[in-house]
């Protein structure tokens, strides 16, 4: 079989309709009505592995999770190298895994190797908006967290902006967002993206945690300037509960965020009523701005429950 590309599309041999399935297995045979005809109605990914590949293993299962959580908007063809020669060696496929994306009869966009999943998604997501759709927003609100989680924040802020760009009132986006700004140290961009924005969007929790950790971090470039005259008065004097708390926003501020909430916690073991519970309003701000579901905040919360409580 010969597969011929021309501008507009037109392919031949032609050999019935387009596949229905959102992932299926492709031969020499069933390619054209596969993925060529298939992808004038949906970019189809065709994912070339060989059984003996290590990172096909790795890859494969990852463009079918994104290619599942995509609705419909994109399709997936997986084609084994060798039982399929001919058709591996016509489209010069020189190793494996390789991935080709094909949309309105051409090959469009591609890669070759294992990616992360994130990158999978994001790359999904650029195939989906070229055939003038949207991924799901919850899969790309999983995919900035994963990112973010992986210290990729600018990769993080890429897909959060693909996301506002079709829907702008999308409150977690935002919140998320402003995250990403503030751990690349962008602050002032991250003020002016909450600054004005609509009452029911402003209480959103990602929201109010984004100016949150915008206030700790303003107070942490003050504290960090004393962080030597801290460390000296609390070395000399263990009470001095307003050395402490301000040594645990700059520790916040310095990424430290276990080591802050422990300074916190031992003004509220040693005087639980001091300065109006200003320690304890102050670590409910750290589990604001860190987000209430974060590892650091459930643990520190569960600290603090306990002494409250005790």
């Amino acid at each position: 079989m010969e597969i011929i590309f021309d501008p507009k599309g037109n392919t031949s041999p032609r050999n019935g309709g387009a596949a229905a399935d959102v992932i299926k297995d492709s031969t020499e045979a069933t390619f054209v009505a596969d993925v060529i005809q298939a992808s004038r109605e949906v970019p189809v990914i065709v994912d070339f592995f060989a059984t003996w590949c290590g990172p096909c293993k790795q890859l494969t299962p990852v463009l079918e999770r994104v290619v599942r959580s995509a609705g419909g908007k994109v399709r997936l063809v997986k084609v084994d190298i060798d039982k399929n020669q001919r058709l591996a060696a016509q489209l010069r496929i020189q190793s494996v895994p390789t991935v080709y994306a094909f949309y309105q009869g051409q090959p469009v966009d591609g890669f070759q190797g294992a990616l992360p999943e994130s990158q999978v998604k994001a790359w999904v997501e650029r195939l989906v908006q070229l055939a003038g759709g949207a991924m799901p927003a919850e899969e790309l609100i999983a995919a900035a967290k994963e990112a973010a989680a992986r210290g990729a924040h600018d990769e993080a802020a890429e897909i959060l902006r693909a996301l506002l760009a079709e829907q702008p009132d999308n409150a977690e986006a935002i919140g998320l967002l402003g995250r990403a700004l503030i751990a690349q140290g962008r602050l002032e961009e991250a003020r002016a993206l909450v600054a004005t924005l609509p009452s029911n969007i402003e209480a959103h929790a990602e929201i109010q945690g984004v100016k949150s950790a915008l206030e700790l971090a303003e107070q942490g470039r003050e504290a960090q300037a004393k962080l030597a005259e801290l460390q000296a008065r609390l070395a000399r004097n263990a009470d001095d509960h307003q050395a402490r708390f301000d040594y645990a926003i700059a520790l916040n501020a310095l990424g430290k965020r276990e080591e802050a909430a422990e300074q916190l916690l031992q003004i509220i073991r040693r005087d639980r009523k001091w300065n109006d519970e200003a320690a304890r309003l102050q670590l409910l701000k750290f589990f604001e701005a860190w987000g209430l579901t974060d590892e650091v905040t459930v643990a520190a919360r569960r600290r603090l429950s306990s002494l409250l409580f005790s």
